[in-house]
Formats: structure tokens, C-alpha cells, sequence
């Protein structure tokens, strides 16, 4: 079986493809030409207006018959920029909702987005425009169309240009908004947003994304793992990416700048407590999936290793919120997967290495376009399936406890007084 789960062509394969034309009559060869020619020429006219996933259909077919009879008119010949700059003359109206099509975002953001990136783009791309680069750029990450389909349609001289665009875009873009991942900013509005939800003193909500990749390299279902924590809202406020998946959660979580941030340097999460009355201080903390040790600063869900003890009111309704706040941590992974549809597909084991920067830079634009207030697109919202992962078996610290218990005894008298 070859890499990726597809099998390797066969000369009994081949021999058949050679059969089956022999069979065509030179009539149905001139049908299938005229026709492949006329679609490439309505898809060179037309694509500005038609949906991404239209483009690609036809394109897929194309492509197809192209395989299968290379005798016919060359595939779709560069575009050079014509296509973009169509599309621009078209599509100058900033509420024109070809924008959030092709690219999610509206002309006005992609304009705010481009005068941010523009002294990096003009400096590491000299050759190319920088509106072209950046349209090129979220166009892939968008529909994941590839790098053969970029140089066509953005004007470069090949794939291999495409590619070189592609990643030096998204190091723009991890260079110029990484200032939008950074918990230790805005953390009054943070802890603000969690108050209006009942839980005080609450700085995030941590959690695991998944994201697949092809082949065997890290098992059967392998994938790359990203801890995050992310805010009431959905932005991300620290990111650690690139995991394989046979890294247990607790692993990632000590060898993670945020550990290390709050254990050693005491950089996070060192403000002031907050009473909830008669004397219980609540040191700011933050909410962990039941994957994670419960920690004094790190508040997991409660579990029962035996499922015939019953749960008290308060565990009841502190797991009830826990499990509310933790779907926020789903919701912006899947908002990522969704919106970055590159990313929601298994990845070749050859790019792997490269993965994680690309999450990080879904992971960027979706901070970026939650701060310009801009809609997820209607066709794009899909639900994704959470990730299992077991739960953490290790000691319980009794700090971590003692706060729990206080947290679930305040939430359960605000549900009662409800």
C-alpha cells in the first residue's frame, strides 16, 4: 500500500486505460475535446463568480480527463494575475460578500491585514505584489487549494513559487500578530468575561486540538496535538503546537511555556485573589480538562473512578459550568478547522514538519478576525467530534481540591438563588 492509503498503479491498470480508449471512436474523442475545451474556457471566465468549491469540482475534472486522455488541450493555462485583478475591479464594494467567500474576510479587513504585512512581504518577496501574496496566502488556507492551483490563478511562474509565497506569508503573519496571543494583556477584561458566566477569578479555559495526518508516521490515526488556552470569547491566549499524539497531555502541559510560566518564573497568574465569603480566597486559575492533574492554579472537572458514587449537588453543578467553559476551547479549534479548511485535513507525513507553524497562523488570523468582528461564513460551519483523551489518574494536590470544593460549593448557592 502506498503512503497515504492509496494503491500504486499497476501495468494491468494501465493496459486497461490503454483498452478503453482504443474503444472511443473518433467522434466521442472529438465530443470529450470540444467539451473539456469549452469548460476550461467557461472556468477561465467565470471563476471570479463561481463558489471555491465549484471551482475545484470542475477543476478536479478537468484534471481527471486530462489523466486519462493527455492528448487533449493543455489543462487550464496560467491565469497570470488577471484573476485577482479581476477580482478586484469586481468585487471593490467592501461589503461584497465574495470577500468572506474567497478569502474570510471582508475587503476592509484584508486591507487592514495587508497594511500590517505589507513591509514584510515587500522586503521577503520583492517579485511578487503583496496583495496578490496575502490573497494567495488565505485563498490556500481557505478551500486548501494547491500550490499548481495558486500559480495559475495568482500569477506565479510555478508551484514551487506558489509554495515559497505560501510559507513566507504565514512567518509574516506569525511575526505581526503574535501580540494577539498573550494572556498576560487584557487580563481585567479575562477575568471580567468569565465573571459573567459564575466563575470568578477564571483567566482561561485550556484545552487539546487534533489535527490528522496521513500515513502511519504516528500510528494509524496519528496526528499533531496543540494545548490551548483560550479566553470567554474564543481567542486564543497561548498556544503550544506541534505535539505527536504519543505525547500524554500531562507531558505536554510540564513541558509547555505556560507550566513554566506560572511554576517557575511566577510570570502568570500571580494577581490578586478574590473572596467568595467566609474567608475562601480564590487565587486567579485557570479551567483543564480532566486530562489534566488538578493543580492549585489548574482546575479539572470531578470524576468518579466508580461509576455507582453519585455526585453531590455542587459537584453537579460545578462540572455542569466546567463542561460549558470547556466547550469554548472546542469552539475555537473547530472555528479554526472550519474557517482554515487546510487545516481541517490530514496533512502529507512529508510536510509534517511544517504543520504546526500553519496551525499557529489559522490560529493567529482567527484572533485577528475575532478582534475586526468578523462572521464565520454560513457554508463553513460544520461540528466537529471532540477529542478523547483519558482521564489523569496520577495524585490529587490538596490546594488544587480545596479550591475546587469552594468553587463548586459558590456556584451551586448562584444556582439556587437563580
Amino acid at each position: 500500500m502506498a503512503a497515504g492509503g492509496k494503491k500504486p498503479k499497476t501495468a494491468n491498470t494501465t493496459a486497461a486505460k490503454k483498452q478503453n480508449r482504443k474503444r472511443l471512436t473518433p467522434e466521442l474523442l472529438s465530443l470529450i475535446s470540444t467539451a473539456t475545451s469549452s469548460a476550461q474556457s467557461f472556468l477561465l471566465q467565470n471563476d471570479i463568480h463561481l463558489l471555491p468549491s465549484q471551482i475545484f469540482s470542475l477543476e478536479s475534472l478537468l484534471s481527471s480527463l486530462s489523466s486519462h486522455f493527455p492528448y487533449l488541450p493543455p489543462l487550464l493555462p496560467s491565469i497570470s494575475s488577471s484573476f485577482f485583478s479581476s477580482f478586484l475591479s469586481t468585487f471593490s464594494d467592501p461589503s461584497d460578500p465574495q470577500w468572506l467567500r474567497f478569502f474570510r474576510m471582508s475587503h476592509h479587513t484584508f486591507s487592514h491585514l495587508l497594511s500590517l504585512l505589507f513591509p514584510v512581504l515587500s522586503s521577503s518577496l520583492p517579485s511578487f505584489p503583496p496583495d496578490a501574496a496575502l490573497a494567495a496566502t488565505l485563498f490556500r488556507l481557505s478551500h486548501g487549494a494547491s500550490y499548481k492551483s495558486l500559480a495559475r490563478r495568482f500569477g506565479f511562474p510555478s508551484s514551487a513559487d506558489a509554495c515559497r509565497v505560501f510559507y513566507s506569508v504565514c512567518r509574516g503573519i506569525n511575526e505581526k500578530l503574535g501580540t494577539l496571543v498573550d494572556f498576560r494583556d487584557n487580563l481585567g477584561r479575562i477575568v471580567v468575561g468569565f465573571g459573567w458566566i459564575s466563575l470568578p477569578n477564571c483567566c482561561g479555559v485550556l484545552g487539546l486540538g487534533s489535527f490528522g495526518i496521513e500515513g502511519e508516521l504516528l500510528g494509524k490515526n496519528g496526528s499533531v496535538l496543540v494545548q490551548a488556552l483560550v479566553d470567554s470569547e474564543g481567542r486564543f491566549l497561548d498556544i503550544s503546537a506541534g505535539w505527536p499524539n504519543t505525547v500524554g497531555p500531562e507531558s505536554i502541559l510540564h513541558q509547555s511555556k505556560l507550566f513554566s510560566g506560572v511554576e517557575e518564573s511566577r510570570e502568570f497568574l500571580n494577581g490578586p485573589a478574590y473572596e467568595l465569603g467566609e474567608g475562601n480566597l480564590i487565587p486567579q486559575y485557570i479551567l483543564g480538562d480532566s486530562c489534566f492533574p488538578l493543580l492549585p492554579w489548574l482546575i479539572t472537572p470531578f470524576v468518579r473512578s466508580n461509576e455507582e458514587d453519585s455526585f453531590s449537588s455542587a459537584e453537579k453543578e460545578f462540572n455542569a459550568v466546567h463542561s460549558r467553559a470547556m466547550g469554548l476551547v472546542g469552539s475555537a479549534f473547530g472555528s479554526v478547522k472550519a474557517r482554515w479548511q487546510l487545516l481541517g485535513r490530514k496533512w502529507k507525513k512529508e510536510c509534517v514538519e511544517f504543520f504546526p507553524f500553519v496551525i499557529v497562523t489559522g490560529c493567529l488570523l482567527h484572533n485577528f478576525l475575532i478582534k475586526y468582528s468578523e462572521p464565520m461564513p454560513d457554508d463553513d460551519v460544520v461540528c466537529l467530534k471532540e477529542l478523547e483523551l483519558p482521564v489523569y489518574e496520577g495524585e490529587v494536590d490538596e490546594d488544587g481540591r480545596r479550591i475546587r470544593d469552594s468553587l463548586a460549593k459558590h456556584l451551586n448557592w448562584v444556582s439556587l438563588r437563580r
